[in-house]
């Protein structure tokens, strides 16, 4: 059957530093350059995660000193 959608680009892929959860049956990950530790836990069950490899779309983080920021929002006492 014919359609009128335009094919999509090719996304350029690359093989990406990610983090993922070591818990069986939890499908938690994140990119390595988009975690805020040095060593994350899952945002999803709070276990420990295990670096790895995987083939991802290139993304561009900006901000290359996310592990050393402070978390949270400081409040100034007046």
């Amino acid at each position: 059957m014919y359609s009128r959608r335009k094919p999509l680009e090719d996304l350029v892929v690359e093989m990406t530093a990610i983090w993922s959860c070591e818990t069986e049956g939890c499908k938690g990950w994140i990119r390595d350059n988009f975690a805020f530790e040095v060593v994350p836990t899952c945002h999803v069950c709070l276990a420990p995660m295990v670096r790895s490899m995987k083939v991802l779309p290139l993304l561009v983080n900006t901000r290359t000193d996310q592990k050393t920021l402070k978390k949270g929002i400081e409040i100034g006492v007046r």
